[in-house]
C-alpha cells in the first residue's frame, strides 16, 4: 500500500492521536493493496484533504504508519486494545434514532443478543437505541458507502463500551480483519 504522504518529518509541535486518525487508519485497511491518495480519502471519510495530510503526519510519528507508508497494523491492534477505551472513552446516552454500533450491527449482532441497541445519532439513521459519540462526526456518512468501514468502526465501539465478552469478540474480529 501506498500513501502520498507530503510531509512525514516530525514538526516540532506535532500533536497527541486524535479519533479521527483512527478513522482514518480503520479506512486504510479496509483495502490494504490500494494506493490511497488523500483526495481519495478524504472524499470516502468526509474530512477535508488537509484534516487528512494532518492525521497521516501524527499516524506516522506515532509509528501506526511506517515510514515506507505502510500501515503497521500490530501497532494500531495493539492501541485499540490496550488504550483507545482509556483515550477516548465514551458512554451510552439517551435513546435516539441513528446508524447501529457496537454489538448491534454485524459481526457482533451475530453472536450478541441484547435488547439494548447502541447508535450513532444520526436523522436519517433507521435504528433506535442509546447514542455513542461516533470517534469523528463524519463517520456516519462514511459508515454508509462503506461496510468493511462500518464493522471496523462498530468493532473499536465494542471496546470503548463493551463488557468483557464484546471486547474480546471485538478484538477477535478486529485481528482476524487485520492482520
Amino acid at each position: 500500500m501506498c500513501i502520498v504522504i507530503h510531509d512525514i518529518m516530525p514538526r516540532q509541535s506535532i500533536e497527541s492521536i486524535r479519533p479521527q486518525d483512527i478513522v482514518v487508519l480503520l479506512k486504510l485497511s479496509t483495502d490494504a493493496e490500494r494506493n490511497w491518495t488523500q483526495i481519495e480519502l478524504a472524499r470516502e471519510l468526509f474530512m477535508s484533504q488537509s484534516e487528512i495530510s494532518q492525521s497521516l503526519v501524527r499516524s506516522n510519528y506515532a509509528g501506526l504508519i511506517m515510514t515506507d507508508q505502510t500501515l503497521h497494523l500490530q501497532a494500531l491492534l495493539d492501541f485499540l486494545q490496550y488504550g483507545l477505551a482509556y483515550v477516548y472513552p465514551q458512554r451510552p446516552g439517551p435513546v435516539v434514532r441513528g446508524i447501529s454500533t457496537a454489538h448491534s450491527t454485524l459481526p457482533l449482532s451475530e453472536e450478541i443478543m441484547s435488547e439494548e441497541k447502541y447508535v450513532w445519532p444520526y436523522a436519517k439513521g433507521d435504528v433506535r437505541g442509546r447514542s455513542i459519540k461516533p470517534l469523528y462526526p463524519s463517520v456516519v456518512e462514511a459508515v454508509q458507502i462503506d461496510t468493511k468501514l462500518h464493522q471496523l468502526l462498530a468493532l473499536t465501539d465494542a471496546l470503548r463500551i463493551g463488557r468483557a465478552r464484546e471486547k474480546n469478540l471485538a478484538l477477535y474480529y478486529l485481528r482476524k480483519r487485520l492482520c
